[in-house]
């Protein structure tokens, strides 16, 4: 199976943002390269939101481009044969912390949003760290910090406000 038939799937098992949802498929209906960055109209790309073994925090990245803290993620990789996989690759990638899982169920939410090179389909995933994990801050962070659930808003975006609470209703 591809990453594009994977994310078909996930899609259409994915429950709930029905219009934000329906708007993934068809884009990908429309783009048969709509996993991959080259994709100009947009492209599907995958998230994780990690959090701490207590479940208190979570870990954000100050993005190097956007200069804005957020989950990890980014774009979908050759690599990548799903996109939970693309989550989870990402999230280790950018948070330097080996061993993270991700919370069953599938994705979390789903947040479309315009960036520099084009639409971003984000499948957003949440990622629980193992117990001693030690962030590490990748080329693509300024800065990786571990946030308390209530300082979130303070500092992010309401995308990543709104992933937060969906993950620890899922939690």
């Amino acid at each position: 199976m591809s990453l594009y038939d994977d994310a078909v799937l996930v899609l259409k098992g994915y429950e709930g943002q029905e219009e934000l949802r329906q708007s993934y498929l068809d884009h990908l209906a429309a783009h048969a390269d709509g996993v991959w960055k080259a994709c100009r109209d947009g492209h599907v790309t995958a998230s994780a939101l990690v959090i701490d073994p207590e479940r208190e925090r979570v870990l954000l990245t100050l993005h190097r481009k956007l200069r804005m803290w957020l989950q990890t993620g980014g774009h979908c990789e050759p690599v990548d044969v799903t996109l939970a996989a693309a989550a989870l690759r990402e999230g280790t990638e950018e948070s330097g912390v080996p061993g993270l899982t991700l919370l069953p169920g599938g994705p979390v939410r789903l947040d479309r949003h315009l960036t520099p090179c084009a639409w971003h389909y984000d499948v957003q995933y949440a990622a629980l760290a193992p117990a001693g994990s030690v962030e590490a801050i990748s080329d693509e962070s300024l800065d990786l910090r571990w946030f308390p659930y209530a300082q979130v808003a303070d500092v992010a975006d309401e995308s990543v406000v709104r992933l937060l609470e969906a993950t620890r209703a899922r939690l």
